[in-house]
């Protein structure tokens, strides 16, 4: 503090604050998003740019007909194998992308101060290509699969887990733990009442289950620690 009595501290990056890990993922659907609206509004790319949006969910967006193709046509290429791990890379709009964006940097700030950067890899992916699959097998439309919301789903999982282990070290009572999907789930009831189902739905539930279900084996100890927890409990 100087003479004047004011604050001298550096002020801390906001940035700074947030694992490396989900801030990696975020640039990089802030780099294709960021592309694709430059090219929509004619900043580059001349007048190809206008189609450079409906390229990428030509190339890299999912599909159930993908499964259908390498499970039942045995047409296992990489084209159709490459989707399961590009298609959170892609939104539907600048919108799309931000809240895509804010929700992994929000929960990747929780979750990833408690796993390893390698552990927040392999839930990320994990919940998003098993959403895929899961999807790829229930769905009962060809709709397409784009964006981060399975893999996000799959932190908002890995957060209720935590929060569950949080409320148990407090006393409390740990079925609050799931208030954030239970509100998720509402405004997607809601939304789908007022505009009408899309089965993507079915990824990004089945994402949430895929993280609660491998963040005790991810999460300090993995399952020595979560068998020791149930030990005690029994």
């Amino acid at each position: 503090m100087n003479d004047l009595g004011h604050n001298t501290d550096p002020i801390e990056s906001p940035f700074n604050t947030i694992p490396l890990v989900p801030l990696l993922l975020v640039l990089v659907i802030a780099a294709v998003e960021l592309t694709l609206t430059a090219a929509a509004n004619g900043w580059i790319g001349g007048a190809q740019g206008v189609g450079w949006r409906a390229s990428a969910f030509g190339e890299f967006q999912f599909y159930p007909e993908v499964m259908t193709e390498i499970f039942e046509r045995g047409r296992g290429s990489h084209d159709y194998w490459k989707r399961f791990v590009t298609y959170p890379f892609v939104h539907g709009s600048l919108t799309h992308a931000v809240w895509a964006s804010v929700l992994v940097l929000a929960l990747g700030k929780f979750v990833g101060e408690t796993f390893s950067p390698i552990a927040f890899l392999i839930l990320f992916f994990t919940s998003s290509v098993f959403g895929a699959v899961i999807y790829g097998i229930l769905s009962w439309q060809n709709t397409q699969l784009i964006g981060a919301y399975p893999g996000v789903y799959g932190l908002i999982g890995a957060y209720t887990y935590l929060m569950w282990l949080a409320l148990e070290r407090m006393g409390d009572n740990q079925l609050k733990a799931f208030q954030l999907i239970g509100i998720l789930l509402g405004i997607m009831l809601v939304y789908f009442m007022l505009f009408g189902s899309s089965p993507t739905w079915i990824a990004e539930v089945s994402g949430f289950l895929i993280g609660l279900f491998t963040a005790p084996l991810l999460a300090p100890g993995g399952w020595s620690a979560f068998l020791n927890r149930i030990r005690k409990r029994a």
